[in-house]
């Protein structure tokens, strides 16, 4: 058996296959679309992410060639949605998503700014200018400063005290991650600066993949949890509309039930309603809906980070199952009773039809008996004509008799016209009654 063996020219490796499908080359690349930063500890974070809606791709872009010697970035670098650039002292990556965009800066960290020193006020300036941070097109949703520093965590007690100072006085948030690789600490609040401080304690032999996976996961699963929040605001506004709409569609069931309207008032009242419903099902269903995937994904990001408590103090993911559960779940509730309400108009309109129905089939009932006797009445009428027009018809016969009688008389002929005609009569009454019959069979079906 010939062993199969590829040809060594790159040319002739593209004529085995047949043609690629045009989404191959990008469906295959999506899963290295947007690999986790390299991050050398100790290092600083500055991340930020905007809402990008009413934000063009150019405007990104035009921001973007702002850095300095990024004179020769072009539109088309940009395609893919995610690019990274290395700048004198950090690196700069850009991630454009469907509703926002994300802006993460990773830069050394100052000698001095270690875990035992004064907190996030030593951790040192951003790399890029502030007007270019601030200039960034769109809205902040998130802006997190990620600090990631060397620290022996076979000293819990010790970590614990100097990670507290790092905070100040507010409640700190702590997990150890994997196997006890790392602490990731925070305070989920957010400063005076506008950032929210969050800090990664590390062994000293992390790795930078490591290290850049640990920051992915901390800085989306707070970017997810935000925009899963952004449902919430949408979910209460809803509130009494939902229950001024359930109420209406229980007062038009009674009045359904109880026969105590007009249908065209019910139909009109209902159609207002369920257009109100509809209006508000296109409005918000798109945020429920990304508001359930959010909240999935930042599940997802827990679950990966793979906690384990740190005495004495909660967890990222109870934390988040605490205060992030009740809020997704009234949004689901929201989105829940929103559809139902819609399922229940779309019940309540197919009663309010059978009613309609079944009252214009007893009105065509009406009308259909009220045909039947008028043509009764016509029939019985045509019988009468009939009967009179067999007379009309027997009497103008009879009298052509009695003048061509008349006449055969007056030639000579022994004919009496009187008696002649006379006798006759029975049999024109049954000649023109039965020509009558003989047409009427004729146009039977």
């Amino acid at each position: 058996m010939p062993v199969f063996q590829l040809p060594a020219d790159p040319a002739e490796l593209a004529t085995l296959l047949p043609p690629d499908d045009a989404l191959r080359s990008a469906l295959h690349d999506e899963v290295h679309a947007r690999p986790s930063a390299l991050v050398t500890l100790p290092a600083l974070i500055i991340y930020v992410a905007v809402l990008n809606q009413g934000v063009s791709r150019e405007q990104e872009y035009a921001h973007l060639r702002q850095l300095p010697g990024q004179d020769g970035l072009t539109l088309d670098q940009l395609g893919g949605n995610f690019l990274r650039l290395a700048l004198t002292g950090c690196t700069v990556k850009w991630e454009r998503h469907t509703e926002f965009t994300r802006y993460s800066i990773v830069q050394p960290m100052p000698d001095d700014a270690l875990l035992g020193l004064l907190g996030p006020a030593r951790l040192g300036a951003p790399a890029v200018a502030p007007a270019w941070l601030r200039g960034t097109p769109g809205q902040t949703v998130a802006a997190v400063a990620l600090a990631m520093v060397h620290g022996d965590l076979a000293h819990g007690e010790a970590l614990k005290d100097k990670a507290q100072a790092w905070f100040g006085e507010q409640t700190v948030l702590a997990s150890q991650l994997g196997d006890g690789h790392a602490w990731a600490l925070t305070d989920f609040r957010i400063a005076d600066d506008g950032f929210e401080k969050m800090l990664v304690i590390a062994p000293s032999d992390t790795t930078p993949t490591r290290a850049g996976r640990i920051s992915q996961r901390l800085l989306e699963l707070e970017t997810y949890r935000l925009m899963a929040l952004r449902g919430l605001p949408v979910a209460k506004q809803l509130g009494p509309m939902l229950t001024s709409a359930e109420n209406a569609l229980a007062d038009i069931t009674a009045l359904l039930e109880n026969k105590s309207a007009s249908d065209q008032a019910l139909l009109d009242t209902l159609v207002s309603l369920a257009a109100r419903v509809e209006r508000a099902t296109a409005e918000h269903s798109y945020r429920f809906s990304a508001t359930r995937a959010y909240s999935t994904l930042v599940a997802q990001r827990i679950s990966e980070l793979r906690e384990n408590a740190v005495p004495g103090m909660q967890t990222l993911g109870q934390f988040m199952q605490r205060r992030l559960s009740p809020a997704i779940a009234t949004v689901a509730a929201s989105a829940e009773r929103l559809a139902s309400l819609s399922e229940r108009i779309s019940r309540t309109s197919a009663l309010l039809r059978t009613r309609v129905d079944i009252a214009t089939e007893a009105q065509n009932q009406l009308l259909l008996e009220k045909l039947t006797r008028g043509q009764e009445m016509q029939l019985r009428l045509q019988t009468t004509v009939e009967g009179l027009s067999i007379m009309a018809i027997s009497y103008y016969a009879v009298s052509l008799l009695l003048y061509a009688s008349k006449a055969l008389h007056a030639a000579g002929l022994p004919v009496n016209a009187e008696m002649a005609t006379g006798a006759l009569i029975p049999l024109v009454l049954w000649a023109v009654w039965r020509t009558t019959r003989r047409i009427h069979d004729k146009f039977k079906p």
